[in-house]
């Protein structure tokens, strides 16, 4: 029988109002394994982390229950003795490095803070031992990165910073909290096995809290899944892919964006994660599950062991696993058949285009000395040139860094172009007035990413949408307005009611739907949204997919689409640009590109995304980070990380290779 490395029985954390933030919640994580705690924004998953190390805000407490940790009862411990816990037995990555490294102090300092509190090292031991660590993390030349601040760090490396600190006290229990929510693909892919090489090396255990059933698939031994503060279902792995028993997990898994949903609406669930303390009785899952009967309002369900080792709070399984097969949704991952219903790619060269764009440049000046003389440039739009066909969908997709936003505000002119050519509706837009380009701007309209940053929190959600049909003149009057935001928020799937309420008021995904709502006022042809479902959860993410793949059909909207996201290009995108440092290395129809990728970047890309079915091929690992584009590489901007670079990819940029009528490759391989 093996002893759990961490056993948490009966957890409670609540307010000083009695409501409860985590309700009740029993696991256990063994040693040497990887438990991750999977669940929506709200649903108290970084409030149990917190619980567990007794970092609690003010005003929060643990109210009962037992979190044992190595043989040793945490609740009973003084504060002087928890501190010696955090960092040494127990160590936890925070979900922003830029907010939890100290900015005035140098990566070094923090990093010998935890060595000399944990482990007694000081000074030139304590050096060395530090960059030891950092070079353990695959931080390129650790013993200059020693001496550097946070700000001179790029995302993925202060995240590799975060879990040199963490390692630093040898923990027999590492945290991560969404340790990857904000890095590329790639960069992910290098933290995720950053954290895999070190649980095998140390024998560490794993506690994952993620919103990503791709990580999941790829990291956990065994799961957890939460709701509302409790634990509603706990199964391996296997069990909880193969055949998940709780409607909420069921939903979870079929809201994910696939290639084989491609034609279908996603399985998104309605409404959102309830507020804490508003459901008292009763499962908390019933008013958004469409198997709930009257039991599932009037009785708390309890908590049942369906099989070894899987458990499911549900009134479904009260007969204790009878007529299983019935009940759980098995989920075939990969096995569905692909069922688009639109025409075949290959007639995208026919459709007329709504928007071409040709060499386009945006270099921003380097301004050094007294007189500010010009010494340089960045180049972050580097002679682009691509096209959008009416009523389709163009995905942009690239690393952090390559230029995929500054392309999408060029394009609107929010950002000047040093050089080139942009045209919608073939009309040429460079080079027009402020009018002229104020009444062109109506055709063209941008989503931005952030709906928490997007939306002014003075002004009403009716104002936010007036605003540009009043700037645009568009409607007759207030009346005509008035009618027609009425017509916006049920297309958007809003209540009209929510007109006369301010941001603060709405979910995250209620604000996206806002900020659509106000690009599509002004009747635009085109939208160009800017990485628009990266800060949601996968059940909201499926309703804003669902949304934007409606409103094309309905308006004829066509779309480009920038993101990192590439299980959302699959589902959504009719053609792909994979972008790197300002340039569009390949080209082609989403069917060409993500099934038979030509540019080892793409092949790169394609291979780091974690995957519920599991890997799709080898992984391609990419070393180094993207090149600065104040001062790109000579010959192809990728070879200095590419792992078939030759002798001819230094010397010279390749130029473009067609592969077939749709696919083009900027490669000197082909």
């Amino acid at each position: 029988m093996t002893t759990s490395l961490l056993s948490v029985q009966g957890l409670v954390t609540q307010l000083r109002n009695g409501v409860r933030i985590v309700d009740d919640i029993s696991f256990s994580i063994e040693a040497g394994e990887t438990f991750a705690l999977l669940g929506e924004s709200g649903c108290g998953k970084s409030m149990t982390a917190l619980s567990l190390l007794r970092l609690l805000p003010d005003g929060v407490a643990n109210a009962q229950g037992r979190v044992i940790l190595d043989g040793v009862e945490l609740s009973g411990l003084r504060e002087r003795e928890m501190r010696e816990v955090r960092g040494g037995t127990a160590a936890m990555i925070f979900q922003e490095p830029s907010l939890s490294l100290n900015p005035v102090l140098t990566v070094g300092q923090q990093i010998t803070e935890v060595l000399a509190l944990h482990q007694g090292m000081r000074g030139e031991v304590a050096k060395q031992r530090c960059v030891e660590l950092l070079a353990q993390v695959g931080i390129p030349d650790p013993v200059r990165r020693v001496t550097e601040y946070p700000f001179q760090l790029s995302g993925g490396m202060k995240q590799r910073v975060m879990i040199a600190m963490a390692l630093a006290g040898k923990p027999k229990l590492l945290i991560a909290d969404e340790p990857t929510t904000a890095l590329d693909v790639t960069i992910q892919a290098q933290v995720l096995q950053l954290l895999r090489d070190t649980q095998a090396a140390t024998g560490m255990s794993l506690m994952l809290i993620t919103h990503d059933l791709g990580v999941v698939a790829e990291m956990a031994h065994r799961v957890g899944v939460m709701y509302a503060g409790q634990i509603v279902e706990q199964s391996s792995r296997a069990q909880l892919f193969s055949q998940p028993l709780h409607p909420y997990t069921q939903k979870l898994l079929a809201a994910l964006p696939d290639a084989a949903r491609r034609g279908q609406s996603l399985s998104a669930i309605p409404g959102s994660v309830p507020p804490l303390g508003s459901i008292t009785q009763g499962c908390r899952f019933a008013p958004r599950c469409d198997r709930a009967w009257s039991l599932c309002r009037e009785q708390t369900p309890q908590w049942i062991m369906v099989a070894e080792e899987q458990g499911v709070r549900c009134h479904l399984y009260q007969d204790q696993g009878a007529n299983r097969e019935n009940r759980g949704g098995v989920i075939k991952v990969g096995a569905q058949q692909h069922q688009d219903n639109a025409k075949p790619d290959s007639i995208l060269a026919h459709r007329s285009s709504i928007l071409e764009v040709s060499d386009l440049k945006v270099h921003f000046p380097i301004r050094k000395g007294v007189l500010q003389r010009v010494v340089g440039q960045v180049k972050a739009v580097d002679g682009v040139s691509m096209q959008i066909s009416q009523g389709r969908t163009l995905a942009l997709v690239g690393e952090s860094g390559c230029g995929k936003t500054t392309l999408g505000k060029a394009l609107l002119q929010l950002i000047t172009p040093t050089a080139g050519s942009v045209q919608l509706a073939g009309q040429e837009l460079i080079g027009l007035n402020v009018r002229e380009l104020r009444t062109r701007r109506a055709a063209m309209q941008m989503v931005f990413q952030d709906p928490y940053a997007s939306l002014n929190p003075k002004m009403r959600v009716a104002e936010i949408l007036e605003e540009g049909m009043t700037a645009l003149n568009v409607g007759s009057d207030s009346a005509v307005r008035q009618a027609h935001i009425d017509t916006l928020l049920d297309k958007t799937g809003l209540a009209r009611t929510a007109k006369w309420r301010y941001p603060h008021e709405f979910s995250g995904g209620q604000r996206q739907r806002i900020a659509i709502a106000r690009a599509l006022a002004v009747s635009p042809q085109l939208l160009i949204c800017d990485e628009p479902t990266s800060a949601l959860d996968v059940s909201v993410q499926a309703q804003i997919l669902n949304l934007l793949k409606s409103l094309q059909q309905e308006l004829n909207l066509s779309y480009l689409f920038i993101t990192h996201n590439l299980a959302v290009v699959e589902y959504l995108a009719h053609e792909v640009c994979v972008m790197y440092l300002g340039r569009i290395v390949e080209r082609g129809t989403a069917e060409e590109v993500l099934r038979t990728p030509r540019h080892p970047y793409t092949q790169a890309l394609l291979s780091a995304v974690p995957r519920i079915e599991g890997a799709a091929g080898a992984r391609i690992s990419l070393e180094g980070d993207l090149p600065s584009p104040a001062n790109p590489p000579q010959g192809c901007y990728f070879a200095p990380r590419c792992p078939r670079a030759g002798a001819a990819c230094f010397a010279a940029y390749p130029a473009g290779s067609r592969q077939s009528e749709t696919h083009h490759v900027h490669c000197h391989l082909y």
